[in-house]
């Protein structure tokens, strides 16, 4: 049997539109939180509300439009007022927004509720990076972004999670109640994960509370959803969620990580170990602002090739980094980075793209300013 032409079109349309269609979603997704599954299931109530009275409204109208039209005779009444309607009119509404508000209502005092919680987390943004603190237990640690600059700048295939990887995700235990308290060093920033519907500005001098419980093991990824800057789109969130078990695991081993990296202060250390580890402290933390050449974004982040603070005195170098500089985009990395990795960046930058000054920061230089200051 031969099928005619516009027959074959519409078969190839229509499957074209139900491959589009199953690609293209545009409801919420059910999360994996108990918050964001109350936060769809009221989605979906108010939307099939919104369906009925829709219905009901456009029904009354089109009937109304088709029955009662004039080429059938149909003469208009006339009435002035009608009491039974005004009451009508003002009691069902009332009575609907009352269905909508005692679910709503439910379900953000259980968003606001972060009391009892098993695990307290101080989340600070910076830009633009975001800094995790395991309050109580002596964890703490910067996570930045992990996508290889060689795709950012189109010299290499995008990845799968193009922009959305970091160098050391959130750890979080499955079934845990965990308390968010998000704040920020610099600008204001958003801390973003959809699959837990929390959403918390992080706002200088402020405090912002939220909580989650997540009840699946697996890896969810967030970003900053507040315009913070010119790297505004590079700062993403990735929280891996594990089982208690291997949680209690990787805190162990943090705490341990954190006692070496102490031990490493007073270490005598060596112009190569310096510089190596200063390669990789400035390719996460400073490649941003200041480029993988040193070259810079003038005029507002300046060159340290060939500059003056990196061929100049070690100490100068050392207190800007430390310090920052106030009145420009230069942060203080005093409070973001240990001793050794302060000394060890600072000992790359003076070291490398022909800078060759030959000398070198240690850890020890840097804990005397903290100390000092400490006084």
């Amino acid at each position: 049997m031969t099928r005619h032409p516009h027959v074959w079109m519409g078969l190839l349309l229509w499957s074209v539109f139900s491959q589009a269609q199953a690609a293209w979603t545009v409801n919420m997704a059910p999360g994996a939180t108990e918050v964001s599954h109350a936060v769809f299931d009221l989605h979906m109530t108010i939307f099939w509300i919104c369906v009925v009275i829709g219905i009901i409204v456009f029904g009354a109208m089109f009937w109304s439009m088709i029955v009662h039209r004039r080429s059938t005779g149909q003469v208009a009444a006339k009435f002035h007022e009608s009491t039974t309607v005004e009451i009508l009119w003002t009691v069902v509404p009332l009575l609907i927004l009352v269905a909508m508000a005692i679910p709503a209502t439910k379900t953000l005092i259980n968003i606001y509720d972060s009391s009892e919680s098993d695990i307290d987390i101080q989340v600070t943004g910076y830009q633009w990076k975001w800094h995790y603190k395991y309050l109580g237990q002596d964890v703490e640690f910067f996570s930045n972004l992990a996508t290889p600059a060689e795709q950012i700048q189109n010299k290499a295939t995008k990845g799968e999670h193009y922009l959305l990887e970091v160098d050391q995700p959130l750890v979080l235990p499955v079934g845990a109640k965990v308390r968010f308290l998000v704040t920020a060093a610099d600008v204001i920033h958003s801390w973003w994960v959809p699959a837990f519907a929390v959403k918390r500005d992080a706002i200088p001098g402020f405090v912002n509370e939220a909580w989650t419980r997540v009840e699946k093991p697996g890896i969810y990824r967030g970003q900053c959803a507040e315009l913070c800057g010119k790297d505004h789109g590079f700062m993403p969130i990735v929280v891996e969620v594990k089982s208690k078990a291997d949680y209690e695991t990787w805190l162990g081993e943090r705490k341990e990580e954190a006692a070496k990296l102490k031990e490493l202060t007073s270490k005598e250390w060596t112009l190569e170990e310096l510089v190596a580890r200063g390669d990789k402290v400035y390719h996460t933390t400073c490649v941003a602002c200041h480029q993988a050449e040193g070259q810079g974004l003038p005029p507002m982040f300046p060159a340290l090739k060939g500059s003056k603070i990196a061929t100049g005195p070690a100490a100068d170098h050392l207190s800007i980094v430390y310090h920052g500089k106030p009145g420009t985009a230069m942060a203080a990395f005093g409070k973001q980075l240990s001793e050794v990795d302060i000394a060890a960046v600072v000992t790359y930058e003076r070291n490398a793209w022909g800078n060759n000054k030959g000398d070198m920061v240690t850890p020890k230089d840097v804990l005397a300013i903290k100390q000092a200051e400490s006084q």
